[in-house]
């Protein structure tokens, strides 16, 4: 059977920090995945209505070949200032793509709708850009889920949605995780509290109460259906040696995960988008065999860090909806 990592967390991925900023008044934050050194990233959108910066940069065929942070925010669009604070702070770190004598870091980035989540949105200047230099400096070897950086404002059709993660030691040494902020179209457990995901569970990870015995999947779902309202955004990451071309693959097999925890997921209504990233520490020795497992993990990892976003959402003054653990627990 395979089992999470030491910390089940995206930074069981040695070499990887994760760090978050959050503002209460907005109801809104940041969360900034980052290294040491470069790291290679693609991506994959299977949502209708995504929000993003320097994502193209990622297919297989563009020259960037690896990129310095990835950048999970709130805002809407706004949140997308979000990543030009992790670019200054790389920069003063002398960190960046060289390019006629100047660093430039390479920083994609990805946001979710929590406009309506209750925060004060009555500001002038853009309050993200200062969310993500702090984000970043906050990066460290451990972090919370939950109600925290890019899921502080997070919602799903009926309950807080958060910011969850999960990792899987496979057997062949191999690391892989994900990071995920659940802000769905649709919801996350059935009507009595269980999980989507629960077939999936580990330990408890998200409160042990297994699959539902009356699902109601065959139900009309319950949803919060405002066109631009809302979309779950994630990272996947593994130690194993990937090219972007791997990654893309890897970020698509992911979203089997995001389907499996969400119901409905990939609406047209959602911007669910997947990064995928290797830090090389680990050579391939089975392109077949290691592609084949990798994909399957990630995807358990995302529907896992899904359900524990949610699990671990924590009530603040300005929120719209409750909490999981307030309305069953």
């Amino acid at each position: 059977m395979l089992r999470p990592g030491k910390k089940n967390l995206l930074t069981d991925i040695e070499g990887l920090r994760v760090g978050q900023a959050q503002e209460m008044t907005l109801n809104s934050g940041v969360t900034v995945v980052t290294a040491d050194a470069p790291f290679v990233a693609s991506v994959a959108v299977q949502g209708g209505a995504p929000g993003t910066r320097e994502t193209d940069l990622l297919a297989p065929d563009k020259t960037v070949a690896a990129v310095d942070a990835l950048v999970l925010s709130g805002g809407s669009a706004f949140g997308l200032a979000a990543a030009d604070g992790v670019v200054t702070a790389l920069r003063k770190a002398g960190r960046g793509f060289e390019a006629a004598g100047h660093k430039v870091p390479i920083v994609p980035a990805a946001i979710l709708f929590d406009l309506a989540a209750g925060g004060d949105q009555n500001w002038t200047d853009n309050p993200y850009p200062a969310l993500g230099r702090q984000a970043f400096a906050n990066t460290a070897t451990t972090f919370e889920l939950g109600s925290v950086g890019a899921g502080t404002g997070a919602t799903t059709a009926t309950l807080k949605g958060g910011l969850g993660s999960a990792s899987l030691q496979l057997p062949s040494g191999y690391v892989v995780a994900a990071l995920m902020a659940v802000n769905p179209v649709g919801d996350t457990c059935t009507k009595k509290g269980h999980f989507h995901a629960a077939p999936f569970e580990i330990e408890a990870e998200f409160g042990g109460r297994g699959p539902d015995p009356e699902p109601d999947a065959l139900d009309l779902p319950k949803s919060k259906l405002t066109p631009g309202a809302a979309t779950t955004i994630g990272i996947i990451a593994t130690d194993a040696e990937l090219d972007k071309a791997a990654l893309q693959r890897l970020a698509v097999t992911a979203h089997d995960g995001l389907a499996r925890a969400i119901v409905p997921a990939h609406s047209p209504f959602d911007g669910d988008l997947i990064f995928a990233l290797s830090t090389a520490k680990k050579p391939i020795n089975d392109p077949v065999a290691d592609a084949f497992l990798l994909g399957h993990a990630a995807a358990l990892c995302v529907a896992r860090a899904i359900a524990r976003a949610v699990f671990s959402a924590t009530l603040t003054p300005r929120d719209t909806r409750p909490t999981w653990q307030q309305k069953f627990t």
